[in-house]
């Protein structure tokens, strides 16, 4: 058996897994992410905000599929705006975007593992981690069946299977849980805390309410920059009575936007 070196043994030298300072991404020629400050560590972190509020494009700068315009970004110790060795992050990231594409002849088997090969995980690693993987998002009886006899949610479950199929150490996942049922949604978040208490995620959605049930800490986000970072606990603590929602949390939610958009002139 090989020995393993202390090296390999010792803790991630970065103090956080994503840190932006001032950061700056164009969508096209739109300034979608505009001098925005983040650091995630450890856990779970939602992220809100309207449409086109950037969250999108931010998902795609931390995955490394868009190059920052400006400022600074650190994944994982590894200052991705400079000469990082981006093929060594993506080694170590996990991603699913809002729309993925596949190949529609495709088993979940054979989709998973070819992007374990993408990964360049270990060969002997490979079919162990698909079965794993395939399993954690409950498509186990499905696992030989084409891409293209699935349904819209078994599909989003698929994407989901390779962006964890290599235990990533960052997992950035775009509306997650477009095309779930209630019940594979309470399935998801017992997942994401499963991941989240030793990786760092990120999951950008809609429902306000999966990030107050799942995650440690909420991000929000308009106009491609911070406008609060917290607890989720404490999202429901921002509103009151008076603003919109069905619940304290949405209240909170929208009381943060409608100051945010009163101290930022027209």
């Amino acid at each position: 058996m090989r020995a393993v070196s202390a090296a390999e043994t010792a803790p991630p030298t970065y103090a956080w897994a994503v840190h932006a300072e001032r950061l700056v991404v164009r969508a096209g020629r739109h300034l979608a992410v505009n001098g925005l400050d983040l650091a995630l560590g450890t856990g779970v972190h939602g992220l809100l905000g309207p449409n086109g509020a950037g969250k999108t494009t931010l998902m795609r700068a931390l995955a490394t599929v868009l190059k920052p315009a400006g400022g600074r970004l650190t994944l994982l110790g590894e200052d991705v705006t400079g000469r990082a060795d981006l093929r060594r992050v993506r080694q170590r990231l996990g991603y699913l975007p809002q729309h993925f594409g596949f190949y529609p002849r495709f088993t979940v088997r054979e989709f998973v593992e070819y992007m374990a090969w993408l990964k360049e995980m270990p060969k002997a690693a490979v079919p162990g981690a698909v079965q794993r993987a395939v399993d954690r998002v409950g498509l186990t009886s499905r696992a030989d069946s084409k891409l293209k006899t699935l349904s819209g949610g078994m599909l989003r479950r698929a994407g989901i299977a390779q962006a964890i199929v290599n235990d990533p150490e960052v997992l950035l996942l775009d509306e997650p849980t477009v095309g779930l049922d209630p019940e594979q949604r309470l399935d998801f978040r017992e997942l994401l805390r499963e991941i989240g208490s030793d990786s760092c995620v990120l999951v950008s959605t809609h429902l306000v309410e999966d990030v107050a049930a799942a995650c440690t800490d909420v991000v929000l986000v308009n106009e491609g920059q911070l406008v609060w970072q917290g607890a989720s606990g404490e999202l429901a603590a921002q509103g009151s009575a008076d603003d919109a929602g069905d619940s304290a949390t949405e209240r909170g939610y929208s009381a943060l936007l409608r100051a945010y958009r009163g101290k930022v002139p027209a």
